[in-house]
């Protein structure tokens, strides 16, 4: 049975309180952990947007919100008392003059309790907001601000962003938030292996053949188009909850489970990651976009034809790539990673793949490879694959089978999804599962070698049908070397 730790007393200040993101996860989050009494009834949510918009008003807006989030564990007498935390106020984040006063005043008086100021607004208001805070007087020393991805676009307005903020808000204060560090089954992967003497021994090139980290998206754009033509698959997926994921893999142990000790061991990753520039581009990536899908009964539309006007563009909506973590432990081993949309179906799996026994002594055609799965979505859970005896007369045969632990079947009650721990671990000023300063310029100082490689090719990427499992390239670089794409359920 899952126990609910309750925080302190908190302020939570949302810009772009009436966005997609706060009417999607974050109110929702909030009230699921007041369901489940990890909220004090004195904490209050502050929503703030452009849009004049009445507190009654936005409580509606959030109510809605927070019954479709919840479907059938929807609890209305929850709500009523949960709407009592909510309030509104009007602000313009892009004028200078807008009425950071009104903001001041509703948080007046509780200065000494923490007070979260959630910025689920462009990245190119981050600078500003954080210094309207900090003119008003709101960047206190309880103050934290959360930064939502991307943090910049490459490595100059990440930079420019990080020394915008951190002129207002100490790093100890900045909370750059990916939410797959807060899934459950993403903290387990830590669990898995310095806690199980099974695994640790053998978490390296001496036992694994490699790695495949697959995010899969069965949908296309979903009203994202003006954003995601301007990033691309690999700004808006690779660069953060990728390498995240490459870096909780295959991270040393800390020392301790302590904030910085488990992102100086990231950030050690990521330094040796291989860069990939020039003619090894097109060897190691692969980058597809998806077309129409014509046939069959339900049509599906081209990349192209989803953007207004059904310009022309070159984004990338596929990303595979063969990875080199150049250090003593993964040497020789490779990282394939792989992310796209409209796949046959959404699913992000963590697999690793270990080394086939010495000599078969089953005959020619038993594969006895062992695999460990973890399933990040949709049905979190961890899998072992090893080799059976199949049951039957008629000689010996090995089949793969997993031992399966589903958190679904394992654990009945329902866990806090992703925004909610995070939303909890901000209060508490927990920033292990955040990302630091020099995380994200590594990230990106990776990325945008890659980024140059491919301006420099000027290579049109691949076209796949939507609903297909990606470019043939992408098929054709893992036959290379002798592997294939976990495809597995």
């Amino acid at each position: 049975m899952a126990k609910f730790i309750p925080v302190e007393p908190f302020d939570i200040v949302i810009f772009g309180g009436t966005g997609d993101l706060s009417r999607r996860k974050l109110l929702p989050a909030l009230y699921h952990r007041w369901v489940d009494g990890q909220i004090p009834e004195t904490s209050r949510i502050i929503g703030t947007a452009r849009t004049e918009m009445s507190t009654r008003a936005y409580r509606a807006m959030a109510q809605e919100a927070c019954e479709s989030a919840s479907g059938k564990n929807w609890d209305s007498d929850a709500w009523k008392s949960f709407e009592n935390l909510i309030e509104y106020v009007s602000i313009d984040a892009t004028d200078e003059k807008a009425d950071w006063p009104t903001l001041k005043s509703k948080l007046s008086g509780e200065a000494k309790r923490p007070c979260v100021f959630y910025l689920a607004t462009s990245p190119r208001l981050y600078v500003g907001i954080s210094e309207a805070l900090g003119r008003v007087g709101l960047a206190t020393e309880q103050a934290r601000v959360v930064l939502e991805k991307p943090i910049g676009t490459d490595l100059e307005s990440a930079r420019e962003i990080n020394d915008g903020v951190g002129a207002v808000f100490a790093e100890r204060q900045v909370f750059r938030i990916d939410h797959y560090l807060g899934k459950e089954t993403v903290q387990n992967l830590l669990v898995l292996r310095f806690a199980n003497m099974l695994f640790e021994p053998l978490w390296s090139r001496n036992y694994v053949d490699h790695v495949q980290i697959t995010v899969a998206e069965d949908l296309g754009l979903e009203g994202r188009a003006d954003y995601y033509d301007k990033s691309g698959a690999l700004r808006d997926m690779v660069q953060n909850h990728m390498l995240q994921l490459l870096c909780l893999t295959a991270m040393e142990p800390p020392n301790h489970l302590d904030d910085d000790d488990i992102r100086t061991e990231k950030i050690k990753v990521l330094n040796a990651l291989a860069p990939i520039s020039g003619e090894a581009a097109r060897r190691l990536t692969v980058r597809g976009q998806y077309k129409a899908r014509v046939r069959g009964d339900e049509p599906v539309k081209g990349y192209v034809d989803e953007l207004s006007g059904g310009s022309k563009s070159t984004t990338e909506t596929f990303v595979a790539i063969k990875a080199s973590v150049d250090n003593w432990r993964w040497a020789g081993v490779p990282f394939y990673l792989r992310t796209g949309k409209r796949l046959p179906i959404r699913h992000s799996d963590i697999v690793i793949q270990f080394k086939p026994t010495p000599h078969s002594l089953f005959g020619e055609g038993n594969d006895a490879v062992n695999r460990l799965v973890i399933r990040l979505q949709p049905d979190e859970g961890v899998r072992l694959y090893v080799q059976i005896k199949e049951p039957g007369p008629g000689g010996l045969r090995v089949k793969s089978l997993p031992l399966n632990l589903s958190y679904a079947e394992s654990f009945t009650v329902r866990y806090p999804d992703a925004y909610e721990r995070l939303l909890m671990d901000v209060v508490r000023g927990n920033l292990s599962l955040f990302m630091r300063r020099d995380e994200v310029e590594a990230a990106w100082t990776w990325v945008d070698g890659l980024i140059d490689a491919w301006d420099q090719s000027g290579d049109a990427p691949d076209l796949y049908t939507a609903g297909s499992n990606g470019p043939l390239a992408a098929a054709m670089m893992m036959d290379r070397d002798g592997r294939e794409w976990f495809e597995g359920t």
